[in-house]
């Protein structure tokens, strides 16, 4: 009888942990329409909950936020110089026995951000792919407390940084570690209102696209992570309007980095040929030339331009990226490719970096919008959406609340 009670108790353990390894979480992602910058909202602290909007970062290495933003501090606990938590945090440093963290503040004036490294209790909701669901806890979320003076820069609703890069530390990394979850998550970054931040993400419910039978189409291609915490895409080519660009091969050799932070970027070299090449086609389709406005450099009269489905009616932009089976093509179009910024005025919607910038090409927050992007730790692997207005929906769809 001790032998079926021990099975019994074995078989239940291994199913809980089946159960739990199938689950998936799910945030809001807030554009922050003035600065275009996006955030998520989770509540912090063990007894006074503390919802706190923190800035989406795919290059910050752990969490920082104003730790004053929250209701109730009784509940944190410090990080000892001496940890394994501490010695595990990319920039760390000591201050007596406190574990201290430096990291880059992506948007303020402050380069570099220094808080002491704190834990606490973090409430995300468990989701069935469109709902969400219960809420479940993090028990020891562990993040950095800076000061006022670092929030300089960011959207005024955002109390700090939401770290997901591919390190150790990150927010992702912490949370598939404490459920034992798919390491992976998912953004789909709204063009206005509420789009959709999963973790360990299954099905992905955005109407059509609303049961197992009819998922988002996704395409895979090699990813890798730096030290600095970056994502890197590695691109062969470049195309507009279905003509490939003439570059020279060393520019496309560092890759293009993701980011939720910046909107667009790209090296002189390579801005110059995409913006001859786009300035032509547009030309070929009757769209007119317009002086430019700043920060942009080619600008369009939005009344030559028609629209469709995905936008502006605009040269489609491709980057041709490594497949399991030769190149292919991530397609951009009108709406991840131009900006309105008059009303009968809209530009191509990349910034002109300079010579020499920190990353040759970024891929940003702009062209990023309504694609459901999903970064796979365990294989390093990103699965990629075409533009969901093909489809006549987008990452702002929100038919459930909660």
């Amino acid at each position: 009888m001790g032998s079926l009670t021990r099975l019994i108790v074995f078989l239940s353990i291994f199913a809980a942990i089946t159960l739990k390894s199938n689950s998936e979480y799910l945030l809001p992602i807030t554009k922050h329409e003035p600065t275009n910058q996006f955030y998520t909202t989770f509540n912090i602290g063990s007894s006074t909950k503390s919802p706190v909007n923190l800035l989406l970062d795919l290059g910050t290495n752990l969490t920082w936020l104003n730790c004053r933003k929250l209701k109730s501090l009784s509940s944190l606990r410090l990080v000892t110089c001496q940890s394994s938590t501490c010695k595990s945090i990319p920039g760390n440093g000591c201050e007596g026995k406190s574990c201290l963290y430096k990291q880059q503040n992506p948007l303020g004036q402050n380069p570099v951000v220094t808080g002491r490294v704190v834990q606490d209790r973090a409430s995300i909701s468990t989701t069935d792919g469109g709902k969400f669901l219960s809420q479940v806890s993090v028990p020891r979320f562990t993040f950095s407390c800076a000061g006022e003076k670092t929030l300089e820069g960011l959207p005024p609703p955002v109390a700090g940084v939401l770290a997901l890069s591919p390190g150790s530390s990150s927010f992702t990394k912490q949370v598939t570690s404490a459920f034992n979850v798919i390491p992976k998550f998912s953004l789909c970054l709204p063009s206005s209102g509420t789009g959709r931040f999963y973790i360990a993400g299954i099905h992905y419910f955005i109407p059509p696209f609303n049961d197992s039978s009819s998922s988002i189409p996704m395409t895979l291609t090699p990813i890798r992570g730096t030290d600095s915490g970056d994502y890197l895409i590695l691109v062969q080519s470049i195309y507009v309007g279905g003509t490939p660009l003439k570059l020279n091969p060393d520019l496309l050799n560092g890759g293009a980095k993701l980011s939720t932070v910046v909107h667009y970027v790209l090296q002189t070299d390579i801005y110059n040929a995409l913006a001859q090449s786009f300035t032509l086609k547009a030309k070929a389709m009757g769209i007119s030339k317009v002086p430019s406005v700043a920060p942009f450099k080619h600008c369009f009269d939005a009344r030559t331009v028609e629209k469709n489905l995905t936008g502006p009616n605009v040269p489609v932009i491709e980057i041709g990226l490594p497949g399991r089976i030769g190149e292919l093509k991530w397609g951009f179009y009108g709406a991840n490719t131009v900006v309105k910024v008059k009303e009968t005025v809209m530009c191509l919607a990349f910034i002109d970096g300079g010579k020499k910038p920190e990353n040759l090409m970024v891929i940003g927050t702009h062209q990023l919008q309504d694609h459901m992007l999903e970064f796979d730790f365990s294989g390093t692997v990103l699965a990629f959406s075409e533009s969901l207005l093909l489809h006549n929906t987008s990452c702002s769809t929100w038919t459930s609340q909660k």
